[in-house]
């Protein structure tokens, strides 16, 4: 249970993908406008880690490993993931329209998504078992979902606030994000 509770905390606090490791900085940046496709990209993000990690790894272990084919994890680990990014696309077209509108083009961006690709290797490269894994990739996707859910606070306050002309936009939100994720660092000690 000491594990589990060490991979918790590291994927969600210390370890954060999008702060830590700065792996899915593209829907970190382009989503987090609003709430609801905050929330909304979370939980697709959560999904695919968690399907993607699901299948790859009995694929790298059981299939890639025996026959000396572990070159080949990065093109079937993409692979795998774009299957569940149509999945989600699609389960999203249909069942919430707006949402799926609001997501745009960061939708199939997932696919490329180095976080979720970078979820999949670590784990393996981390060692974990396969119930370590699945539990590492959720809790990988809930630290992704809270980086977005706070960082979208931040950028609703930076809307009404009274910054120079300069630093209104890219800047002022690049700024922002350094700092969110320092408070982050602070975790790991630093």
């Amino acid at each position: 249970m000491g594990t589990y509770i060490t991979i918790m905390l590291s994927a969600i606090l210390t370890d954060n993908y999008v702060l830590s490791k700065f792996m899915g900085i593209c829907p970190f940046l382009g989503v987090s406008k609003k709430l609801d496709s905050s929330v909304g990209m979370g939980v697709a993000v959560i999904f695919v880690m968690a399907c993607a990690t699901l299948i790859t790894y009995p694929i790298y272990t059981y299939l890639l490993l025996p026959n000396g084919l572990e070159y080949l994890r990065t093109m079937a680990f993409i692979l795998i993931i774009a299957l569940f990014v149509q999945l989600v696309e699609i389960i999203l077209k249909k069942v919430m329209p707006p949402l799926y509108s609001m997501l745009g083009v960061y939708l199939p961006l997932i696919t490329t998504n180095c976080a979720v690709l970078g979820v999949t290797l670590d784990n393996i490269d981390s060692g974990y078992t396969y119930m370590q894994s699945v539990f590492n990739a959720i809790c990988v996707g809930i630290g992704f979902t809270l980086v977005l859910i706070i960082f979208s606070g931040v950028r609703s306050k930076l809307e009404t606030a009274d910054i120079p002309e300069t630093f209104k936009g890219v800047p002022s939100t690049l700024v922002a994000g350094a700092i969110v994720s320092l408070s982050f660092m602070a975790f790991s000690g630093m």
